[in-house]
């Protein structure tokens, strides 16, 4: 029979996901077929299953860290924001409506059935699940229609560990008033708490941890320190955080949209060692940049007015009129054309683009979800010339379709056998645009764009790729291997066989 143990958070942020990876990767480790599962996910990063299905990036890289492949079912809802108020809602991979927060409340019951019947059908094919909550389980004026937090692990029968993040401050309040804010049959599903993100010498927490198991009679499983790893965050919140690290050889300075979508194609170049990526929202800080990025966005035309309004268009002109080439993925690659016509995404009609790729987007009322095999062009021009005929997997999210001239056509997908161009570049190789994401996740691609740069500043070529695949297969071992070192795993493993012998 499956166990199950889920982790809650006292708010957003405080490393769920993170912890969650860990767990998977401890399980996959001790033998045990592990998944993760997130009923409800609201993040505008996400990625494409083998069939084609959209779900969040976070259970994605849990999946990897179990040694499994993604599938719909572990993310059954995702919410991807296109306003303040509004939000995409994608259900089982494929977009179902648009709805603000009111509705989506008032329509969650009707979702409770179909998240049950998934997570059944999860539970019959693995060992153990590893569930994560969203937010708080003390909101408690969205406790009726709950189906992420205290709903779910009802739903699931499991038992679960609340995390907290102590680098923010206030870490006992957190617990003490979440635990407090519970109902107790909700309470009595909680059996452990993780203090996490901690900075300095852990004796000096000895005397607040007795405390707080004796006001709140639930076990401190562990304190996890502040952890150097490189580990996807789950969504642009985490950018807020990012610190420039000194300055390397090479500087690619990424545009930090309102509606960022997809900052994780960017992990592997920030995993070089001779990468600096900055993710920028001044016209200044692009001064610098040996390459400048406009990354994915969830809401491209008032992106691409933000632009306009922070000075930015024009500064991404200026320094390609200057020489720095500029690269377009998915939303930033329909930024780049002549023109987009949008009735769709944000209702604002036509807008001119920045005019650097001889192209014109239109956007439609489906979808485009799919896993891509491709091969870049041959005989690229300019700085592109190195990448010519580069073998390439990632995948597509978007809702627009991109006319293009096929002469100057960056690269070539495969699809049911069949040879599709796709993306384009401008005339000196200057501009590179194109819809695939996960680009730098492929080895050779990401070594010939850095060596690429090297070469126009005069740098000597690196000999050796970063295999990023093993290296997020380290930084997993080595998450593993800490929350062994700092979490009671023995006891984690207690918890979920007590639970699972009282729900027998």
């Amino acid at each position: 029979m499956t166990q199950a143990i889920m982790l809650q958070g006292t708010a957003s942020d405080v490393g769920k996901s993170v912890l969650v990876a860990g767990l998977c990767r401890i399980f996959h480790q001790d033998g045990w077929r592990t998944a993760p599962f997130k009923s409800q996910n609201m993040a505008l990063n996400s990625g494409i299953t083998p069939d084609g299905k959209e779900m969040g990036r976070a259970q994605i890289f849990q999946a990897e860290a179990a040694g499994i492949e993604p599938d719909v079912r572990m993310n059954p809802v995702l919410l991807k924001p296109t306003s303040d108020r509004q939000a995409q809602v994608v259900l089982m991979g494929q977009v179902a409506c648009n709805m603000d927060a009111a509705s989506y409340h008032a329509y969650k019951p009707r979702l409770r059935a179909q998240i049950a019947s998934v997570y059944q059908s999860l539970a019959q094919e693995y060992d153990v699940l590893v569930l994560e909550g969203a937010g708080s389980p003390a909101e408690i004026n969205l406790r009726d229609r709950d189906i992420v937090n205290m709903g779910m692990a009802e739903i699931a029968r499991c038992p679960v560990i609340l995390v907290a993040d102590i680098d923010r401050g206030g870490v006992f309040a957190a617990i003490y008033g979440t635990l407090a804010l519970l109902q107790e049959h909700e309470r009595w599903r909680v059996k452990g708490v993780i203090i996490n993100k901690f900075r300095g010498d852990v004796a000096l927490l000895h005397d607040g941890l007795q405390q707080i198991e004796a006001l709140t009679g639930v076990p401190v499983l562990g304190v996890m320190p502040w952890l150097d790893i490189d580990l996807e965050e789950e969504d642009g919140v985490a950018l807020q955080r990012v610190k420039h690290t000194r300055k390397r050889d090479i500087d690619i300075a990424v545009i930090h949209l309102p509606h960022i979508a997809n900052f994780t194609d960017f992990n592997a170049l920030s995993a070089q060692s001779d990468v600096r990526v900055r993710y920028v929202s001044q016209p200044d800080a692009l001064d610098e940049a040996d390459l400048i990025i406009l990354p994915g966005s969830k809401n491209t035309l008032a992106d691409l007015t933000w632009l306009r309004e922070t000075a930015l268009a024009q500064r991404v002109l200026a320094r390609h009129r200057a020489g720095i080439p500029v690269m377009g993925i998915c939303g930033g690659y329909q930024m780049l054309g002549e023109s987009l016509h949008d009735e769709v995404e944000s209702g604002l009609g036509r807008m001119p683009g920045l005019g650097l790729l001889r192209t014109t987007t239109r956007f439609a009322p489906v979808k485009t979800t799919t896993r891509v095999r491709a091969e870049m062009a041959t005989d690229l021009p300019g700085w592109l010339a190195p990448l010519s005929g580069i073998s390439l997997n990632g995948y597509e999210i978007h809702m627009g379709e991109t006319l293009v001239d096929v002469r100057r056509s960056a690269l070539y997908m495969q699809k049911n056998d069949e040879r599709i161009a796709e993306g384009t570049f401008s005339a000196d190789g200057s501009v590179f645009g194109t819809y695939l994401h996960g680009l730098f996740d492929n080895n050779a691609f990401t070594h010939a764009v850095v060596n690429s740069l090297r070469a126009r500043k005069g740098l000597p070529a690196r000999e050796e790729a970063l295999d990023y695949a093993a290296y997020k297969a380290q930084q997993f071992d080595v998450l593993a291997t800490a929350m062994r070192s700092y979490i009671d795993i023995e006891k984690v493993y207690r918890i979920m066989r007590e639970h699972q012998e009282i729900k027998g």
